[in-house]
């Protein structure tokens, strides 16, 4: 988005040419790489580029998808990522980082909102759950915020929980993160007002069932307005929570305005 509206400002500006605003346009749709068509035009409709997910694909493939998204001037975010996948990606972007706990390579984000850490919290049944919280961590920062991390503050120990009170009411929104029967997430939506976004992991004894216990537990939770992902998603519950904080800024920059022109 920002290197659209550079190239638009160069073309007004005359540092530009028509040629080259036509070439990059052209390729906005999406850009076909045989065996993959990267959607540039994700960035338009979303606010955020397209992410690869790592699993099951081809370590040149990975590459060659990454090039063509940072070529652009695009954040990458890579999900379900390996060393060997971030050992390719680095030797040929020096910009790309590594989550290594939630298996993410990343590059910085293009835009950050500052001050946000307090109002978007993940907590942690388990240490466990660590990795799946990385996960939701490193895609709420590559797209543009912080969040606060409370780790280890599950139901087995509710005082732990507690000890954060104020915390979890001041914030805008909560990613719990919890395996095993998943009650932590209806403990916290018990308690506070924002919206609470629930992940069940794989981790537990042989009937959690590979996570299903704890996902049907969130489903079913008696705290009304628990929304629930997958199994072990904390990329989509850190995508969905970015974009409620993304709506949350951009609302109160609008009524600023309109405050300003009254």
């Amino acid at each position: 988005m920002d290197k659209l509206r550079k190239l638009l400002k160069d073309f007004r500006e005359g540092k530009t040419d028509t040629g080259q605003v036509l070439e990059y346009l052209n390729n906005i749709p999406f850009e076909n790489l045989s065996f993959a068509h990267v959607d540039h035009h994700r960035i338009l409709r979303q606010g955020f580029p397209e992410v690869i997910y790592c699993e099951g694909k081809d370590q040149q493939q990975i590459v060659k998808i990454a090039g063509a998204i940072l070529k652009r001037g695009s954040t990458l975010l890579a999900t379900r990522a390996d060393r060997r996948i971030y050992g390719q990606l680095k030797k040929n972007y020096k910009t790309v980082k590594f989550n290594a706990p939630g298996r993410i390579v990343y590059t910085e984000p293009a835009e950050k909102y500052a001050g946000m850490a307090d109002k978007l919290l993940i907590v942690t049944a388990g240490t466990t759950d660590i990795p799946v919280a990385e996960e939701a961590y490193q895609t709420v920062y590559s797209m543009g915020f912080d969040a606060t991390r409370i780790f280890d503050v599950g139901v087995a120990g509710i005082h732990r929980l507690f000890k954060y009170r104020e915390q979890l009411v001041e914030a805008e929104v909560i990613i719990v993160v919890a395996g095993m029967e998943g009650a932590l997430a209806s403990v916290v939506g018990g308690l506070v007002p924002m919206p609470v976004i629930a992940v069940p992991t794989s981790g537990g004894y042989g009937t959690s069932f590979g996570g299903v216990t704890a996902l049907l537990a969130m489903l079913n939770s008696c705290a009304s307005g628990v929304t629930v992902v997958n199994i072990d998603n904390g990329f989509g519950a850190g995508f969905a929570a970015a974009r409620i904080m993304r709506r949350l800024v951009h609302e109160r920059e609008s009524g600023k305005q309109k405050t300003a022109v009254k």
